[in-house]
């Protein structure tokens, strides 16, 4: 079976289910398409897992974008995954794979179908297009491995170096050293680490016999004159992709299968073996456009409007994962319309920046219904007080893959005269990987810059950090002029001074030379202290009360704390008998989840939570930015709790902070009711001596953008 997986889907089936031929149960899925097509009239993609060490998930980059647009089967081939693995050699032959498709085929009602493979899944798909080629409209081929040379399968050796690993008696003998060569093998690429982490998880489902079977009955040829008389025989379209860099299956041999086929070949020039996870979006495109022209379903021509005739349109894509993204990004942007009154200004947006979007008037592009849910991920990555923000990020990789889809897709069919991407991930990582897909001018914010590991992630995390880093890095020295505005929202001196990792540069000082600086971004004027008394009333805070306002973001991560905090109310209150503490919830957290207490006041998401927060005698929240600079803003004390493993929240949120002069850091460990307590009664109504928040942010940034348009 498949073991647990971390964070969420992209795209969850529509049908689990198995098979049974012969006895082997043979699992695979069914995703119905999303888009405005009518059932039965999509063609149907079949994705068989290649040799035995993956199953089905490896495809989990391609079906998203291909299950928006067609109907998808993905096979989980005997060996591993949710079918059965089956004892000796005959039981692995490429006859009894090519009947188990057919076999899900007919168990699906399936008649034809566009089949891509990867690696000896190519050889699977071929196989299948030759011996039923009424089955088969076409194939994609991907690195195909359809021979290998002689390594001496049989052979006893002292030791099995290169392709000699392919051998009976080191495969058994040493299993997990034969893996972790292969996959180095074909994760050849530059900072392919996560591509091959999942690929050693996914072997974890099958053994050493089960490949040791798979070689020896798998009858893959080893001679080129014996794989082309298969091959010839494939008369349906054939594509073949191949990187020239391939270290399992020379490119030469994709050239050949397309010979030998009649087909195309697409060649990608530096890439390696696992195509599918180190050039995604390529592989998609690639993938749709074939499926649409071997079915006859070519996509429906956008409208045109002639330049001259068309309105002058902003997209803005905010990161999800909280709300302080939005409330900038609205600041910015209600700026904007200032300096060009006639701006058409779209969000590509989910929840919860939908609910503020959609409390402000904001357009919402109808595409974002497709968006996969990036505050989900986080959510399913987290403990008790507790994200992993970076490792949360690195398996959001399916989501972000998906997510930049959707973008595609919307500027390949409309016009935008600009981008504007708040912390937007997914599309700032593949357009520096695909820039030809950059057609409209293009800015990135962010407030914090360089991934930093955490000292419980050990010497790991810190190398994966680094090597996250230098990517960028990379990325931005290659295609300096891919980002025609790089944005900090902040200061020089908010930047860490760490480093972004062994031998790579100080985060501050690249930072200075590649960013600008518009200063910190409120989304409000701050209070005039005479108005705060006025808020009070308005909100029924007496005068005589000391209020303690309780609040953990946009995202669900932040429960633990509110009711860690509403637990300390009843100790709180016998040091602070005018206390009033009021829990703001957000929208992801049912305010029913925080357990009633006498003097408590619970809320859902309230739009206005920064009136709240500048009218209150102290807040306590965790080191969410957007929240902690409203108070510091707004010269509000608070407490704040760092979530753990976070390094925004632990590391550039508080040296920020710091700066400011601004908030009181405690860890969740000793929030004890009588630790709170007592934090609560030295910390209410304190005055403060923060250093003042530039009210200017919004402005200037705003006139950056709008050099752009």
């Amino acid at each position: 079976m498949r073991g647990k997986e971390a964070g969420m889907r992209a795209r969850y089936p529509d049908v689990e289910d198995v098979v049974v031929r012969e006895g082997v149960r043979i699992g695979y899925e069914v995703y119905e398409p999303a888009g405005p097509l009518t059932r039965g009239d999509e063609p149907t993609i079949l994705l068989p897992s290649p040799m035995p060490l993956a199953h089905s998930r490896q495809w989990k980059a391609q079906i998203p974008i291909l299950a928006r647009h067609f109907r998808v089967i993905a096979v989980d081939m005997r060996g591993n995954g949710r079918s059965d693995r089956p004892v000796g050699p005959a039981a692995y032959g490429i006859e009894q794979e090519v009947a188990d498709l057919v076999a899900v085929l007919d168990a699906t009602g399936t008649g034809r179908v566009v089949t891509a493979g990867l690696s000896s899944g190519a050889r699977l798909a071929l196989e299948l297009a030759a011996v039923h080629p009424d089955r088969v409209a076409g194939v994609v081929a991907i690195a195909p491995t359809v021979m290998v040379p002689d390594p001496g399968f049989e052979v006893v050796r002292d030791r099995y170096d290169g392709f000699e690993r392919f051998n009976r008696h080191h495969v058994v003998a040493d299993f997990a050293g034969f893996v972790g060569w292969f996959f180095s093998m074909c994760h050849s690429d530059p900072h392919s680490t996560k591509p091959l982490e999942d690929a050693l998880s996914w072997s974890t489902g099958t053994t050493g016999q089960v490949l040791v079977d798979y070689f020896a009955g798998s009858q893959m040829p080893t001679a080129p004159d014996q794989a082309r008389a298969r091959y010839v025989a494939v008369r349906c379209p054939v594509l073949v992709v191949h990187g020239t860099e391939d270290r399992m299956a020379p490119h030469e041999l994709g050239a050949a299968v397309a010979e030998w086929t009649g087909g195309d070949l697409v060649t990608l020039h530096g890439s390696g073996h696992m195509l599918t996870a180190r050039e995604p979006v390529r592989i998609n495109l690639l993938l749709c456009e074939f499926a649409r022209s071997v079915t006859g379903r070519a996509p429906t021509p956008p409208s045109w409007t002639p330049a001259r005739r068309r309105p002058r349109r902003a997209l803005f894509l905010c990161s999800p994962i909280g709300l302080g993204h939005a409330r900038r990004d609205l600041a910015i942007a209600d700026e904007l319309r200032k300096l060009h009154p006639d701006l058409e200004i779209s969000w590509l947006a989910q929840h919860p920046v939908t609910e503020l979007l959609a409390a402000r008037g904001e357009q919402v592009h109808p595409a974002s219904r497709w968006l996969a849910s990036e505050a989900g991920h986080i959510e399913s990555e987290s403990g008790e007080h507790d994200l992993p923000a970076f490792q949360a990020l690195r398996s959001m990789d399916e989501i972000m893959v998906a997510n930049f889809h959707v973008l595609a897709e919307v500027a390949g069919s409309e016009h935008h005269d600009l981008w504007v991407g708040d912390e937007a991930w997914e599309l700032d990582h593949f357009l520096h990987e695909n820039p030809e897909l950059k057609n409209t001018p293009y800015a990135w914010l962010t407030d914090f810059v360089g991934f930093l590991p955490m000292p419980g992630g050990g010497e790991a995390e810190a190398l994966l950090t680094a090597d996250y880093n230098a990517e960028m890095l990379e990325h931005v020295a290659r295609f300096p002029r891919l980002r025609d505005r790089a944005l900090f929202v902040g200061e020089p001196d908010d930047v860490v001074p760490e480093l972004f990792g062994p031998g790579l540069p100080a985060i501050r000082d690249w930072t200075r030379e590649h960013y600008e600086f518009p200063g910190y971004v409120t989304g409000f004027t701050p209070i005039d202290p005479a108005d705060r008394a006025g808020i009070r009333e308005e909100l029924g805070w007496r005068s005589d009360e000391r209020v303690c306002l309780v609040t953990a973001g946009g995202t669900g991560v932040g429960l633990p704390l509110l009711r860690r905090v509403a637990a300390a109310l009843p100790a709180a209150r016998r040091l602070v008998p005018e206390l009033r503490m009021v829990v703001v919830t957000g929208p992801r957290i049912d305010p029913e989840t925080v357990p009633p207490a006498p003097g408590l006041e619970v809320h859902g998401w309230v739009p206005d939570l920064y009136r709240r927060l500048a009218a209150c005698d102290l807040g306590i929240t965790h080191a969410g930015l957007t929240t902690t600079m409203e108070l510091t803003a707004n010269r509000r004390p608070f407490l704040y709790v760092p979530l753990r493993r976070h390094f925004e929240q632990c590391i550039h949120v508080p040296h920020r902070l710091d700066r400011y002069r601004a908030g009181r850091r405690m860890d969740f460990d000793e929030l004890t009711p009588e630790r709170l307590a007592a934090a609560i009664a030295a910390e209410i109504g304190r005055e403060v001596d923060y250093r003042p928040v530039d009210p200017g942010g919004a402005v200037r940034a705003a006139v950056r953008l709008a050099e752009l348009l």
